[in-house]
């Protein structure tokens, strides 16, 4: 899942079948402090409520062709909420990893 902001919209006059009445919308993408990354991008609208300046989460991949009304269309990046508010934790804590792998002992047979 990605945060992304809206900054435009895109017509099209054409669309696969299974994607009419779907809007796309140009988004860029952010990072985890909500500071543009990257380049802008085609996202479909899978919650049909997203418009310019709203921040959002996408879905990428197949899990965004899964998110929207007709299931498996040919979409790579699909909207699937609208951000209400973020709340990020600062300080030490922050930097840490959320998980730790331990791998298993290559001497050991199990």
């Amino acid at each position: 899942m990605k945060f992304g902001r809206v900054i435009g919209t895109v017509v099209a006059s054409r669309k696969y079948d299974g994607l009419e009445g779907i809007k796309f919308l140009v988004v860029q993408p952010l990072d985890e402090d909500l500071n543009p990354q990257g380049r802008a991008v085609i996202a479909a609208d899978a919650t049909q409520q997203a418009g310019p300046g709203e921040l959002v989460f996408m879905v990428a991949s197949r899990e965004g062709a899964q998110a929207m009304p007709e299931v498996f269309v040919p979409v790579d990046l699909a909207i699937t909420g609208i951000v209400d508010e973020v709340s990020v934790e600062n300080g030490p804590r922050r930097s840490q990893p959320t998980a730790v792998w331990y791998l298993p002992d290559p001497g050991v047979r199990e």
